[in-house]
């Protein structure tokens, strides 16, 4: 139960523990966005946060975020935000397996419908002048131990997590009176209203488990078809660099991964374009099984390739890399570009 807000004792508890959660929760908005951007870095960012917008509001939006929902919405979460309610409603049937009270044997403690119902019952004796047997203590060991907070007399509700604690509880108060657990981990059908045995083996359950097979398989099959090699491109941060008779260089980082089982011997070749050369690496090198290695390479233009006289111009090249001893079965194809200067600047 919530705590009487009347008491300012109450009111002080809720507004410290209101700041030791928002300091919890910028840390640990911090430290998420440390996967993306290292910490040295990150709080030289937020000292300079007109440059820094996206970073900045990452931040201040995740710990908003980590705020509000534990400060205000609460257990709301699992009705409007949580995805998991959403799909338990949409797969709900009568036969679907979960935390369900038993009213015929325990009583109704609730009158109305849905989210609208109502409790009519709040000691044993008030309920045992309406319905003599019913055998609900009116305990609430099961709402007290609920991490949601609900009641689960009060019938199925999005909130439930199905985390089983109501079971247990009440499996433990009536079993000291020799009885069965008034909430079973069953079905509406078996518990709710007595018409028989759960159907497990119903058309929707092997529908989805049909597709759930199929899905596995897909992702088999195409985790399987791995690459035997993996490479990543960066370009430096020098566009290019100008040498005698208009030779034009670009450097790049070229990022090599071997992830077959066996040692290679990798080089590459410029694909649709002849005038672009390989300066460096001048030979193939290997690379052990699983192991990486990182190349400074240099593509050269001896010939002019575009003659703009107002802006540097964007040349896209196709990287073609392969196992020089396993080409059919090794190879792979990357986009970068070559940056090629201006006329004005070949001329200086």
């Amino acid at each position: 139960k919530d705590p009487d807000m009347s008491k300012m004792e109450n009111k002080v508890k809720k507004v410290i523990a209101v700041l030791l959660w928002s300091i919890l929760a910028f840390i640990a908005a911090a430290d998420f966005l440390w996967f993306f951007v290292p910490p040295e870095d990150f709080f030289r960012y937020l000292s300079n946060p007109s440059e820094h917008m996206v970073l900045v509001g990452a931040f201040l939006g995740i710990a908003a975020f980590i705020i509000i929902d534990v400060v205000l919405i609460k257990e709301n979460f699992c009705v409007y935000i949580c995805p998991y309610s959403r799909v338990q409603s949409v797969l709900y049937d009568d036969d679907t397996i979960m935390a369900v009270y038993d009213p015929i044997r325990g009583g109704d403690i609730y009158e109305g419908h849905g989210y609208e119902r109502e409790k009519k019952f709040e000691k044993q004796k008030e309920l045992l002048k309406v319905e003599p047997s019913a055998e609900c203590t009116t305990c609430e060991s099961c709402v007290t131990v609920c991490p949601t907070h609900i009641d689960i007399r009060k019938g199925l509700q999005l909130e439930c997590i199905n985390c089983l604690e109501c079971v247990d509880a009440c499996t433990t108060v009536m079993g000291a009176l020799g009885k069965p657990s008034l909430v079973q981990w069953s079905s509406e059908k078996e518990t709710l209203r007595h018409e028989g045995k759960t159907n497990y083996f119903r058309g929707k359950v092997i529908a989805y488990f049909t597709v759930l097979t199929i899905v596995l398989i897909a992702l088999f099959v195409m985790g399987s078809k791995k690459e035997h090699m993996l490479l990543d491109i960066n370009k430096s941060p020098r566009l290019y660099k100008i040498l005698d008779h208009g030779v034009v260089q670009n450097d790049y980082i070229f990022m090599f991964a071997n992830t077959d089982s066996k040692e290679h011997t990798y080089y590459f070749d410029i694909v649709g374009n002849d005038k672009i050369t390989i300066k460096r690496p001048a030979e193939a090198f290997k690379i052990g099984a699983g192991k990486k290695k990182k190349k400074v390479v240099v593509l050269e233009a001896k010939e002019p390739l575009i003659k703009d006289a107002h802006k540097d111009t964007p040349i896209p090249v196709k990287i073609v890399a392969y196992a020089v001893d396993d080409k059919d079965k090794i190879i792979i194809d990357r986009q970068a570009v070559f940056m090629y200067p201006k006329v004005e600047r070949l001329k200086k």
